[in-house]
């Protein structure tokens, strides 16, 4: 528990910063910086970490499977549970996306060890793909048209340095080693840039006026529906071993990702209120952790 604490300092910096020097911090620049320079750094780096080989390529192709399973249902549930088309879409875009890079790749190390890298930085990736075209749409349709928002998400550079990533990874082209550690320098500051967004946007955030109506149903499904959904998908429909079964399902546990404020902030779609419902999923998360482990244990052994 206390190895995925410090990792939470990053957000109370940013927290912090903002109610310090309060307008002198431009949190769209952060935002701008994160999404179009240091985000593909991580893509890059994260898809030439390891040589493709069966469980690189299984496991975040299960990961998506799972998340596009649970989207399919939602989408008739949206327009059940909320009357506002943005509030459908805040729910849409973010239930399923989890905080996979800024807190999977750390508790991966704290609970399976530096072996677990290369497998949570797949999954990460698969993630971030999941946000750059569902995620964004369902953000970007409240400003555009169908044909605007794909175009807007087509603008993206991480979507083009994840196609790179993987001609260079299957042709087995090798990077310089200066240039590699280049690439994780940027890898790390994309992680700690989103977590300073996180906490900037957190500080505007008031408890009476959260939207808790919004939060906790996007918390049910985050918490409860997506974990319960992936170990039987896992255990039943996949041959991962023990080892990349058990780290997938990990990430489908984590809370929701911090890009989820980026993605809305570029977008203008309600981003304080996008923090406020990653807020209430960090606090369940950090209360479940425990019993998230002790589930893993039992269902994969």
């Amino acid at each position: 528990m206390f190895s995925v604490l410090p990792i939470y300092f990053f957000i109370l910096m940013g927290f912090t910063a903002k109610k310090i020097f309060k307008e002198e911090i431009n949190e769209r620049t952060l935002v701008l910086l994160s999404l179009y320079f240091f985000q593909p750094i991580l893509i890059f780096w994260g898809l030439t970490k390891r040589p493709i080989d069966y469980e690189f390529i299984a496991s975040p192709i299960a990961y998506l499977s799972i998340v596009l399973v649970i989207l399919v249902l939602l989408i008739p549930l949206s327009k059940l549970l909320f009357k506002q088309r943005q509030n459908q879409s805040i729910y849409l875009a973010t239930s399923l996306v989890g905080n996979t890079g800024n807190l999977g790749i750390p508790l991966g190390i704290a609970i399976f060890g530096i072996e677990s890298v290369p497998y949570t930085s797949i999954i990460n990736i698969a993630n971030i793909l999941f946000i750059y075209i569902f995620s964004v749409y369902f953000f970007a349709r409240e400003q555009f048209q169908l044909k605007d928002a794909v175009y807007s998400i087509l603008k993206i550079p991480g979507i083009w340095f994840a196609l790179l990533a993987l001609f260079i990874n299957y042709n087995g082209i090798t990077i310089n080693e200066h240039v590699y550690a280049a690439l994780e320098m940027g890898a790390y500051t994309s992680m700690v840039i989103q977590l300073l967004i996180f906490g900037i946007y957190l500080s505007s955030v008031k408890v009476r006026t959260m939207p808790w109506h919004l939060s906790l149903n996007i918390s049910f499904i985050k918490h409860i529906l997506l974990p319960i959904a992936g170990i039987i998908f896992i255990v039943n429909f996949t041959d991962l071993n023990a080892f990349v079964a058990s780290i997938l399902i990990m990430e489908l546990m984590v809370p929701l990702a911090v890009n989820n404020v980026n993605i809305a902030a570029l977008y203008n779609c309600r981003p304080y209120d996008v923090a406020a419902t990653v807020l209430v999923s960090t606090a369940l998360f950090v209360a479940l952790l425990y019993f998230y482990i002790e589930m893993i244990n039992y269902f994969i052994k």
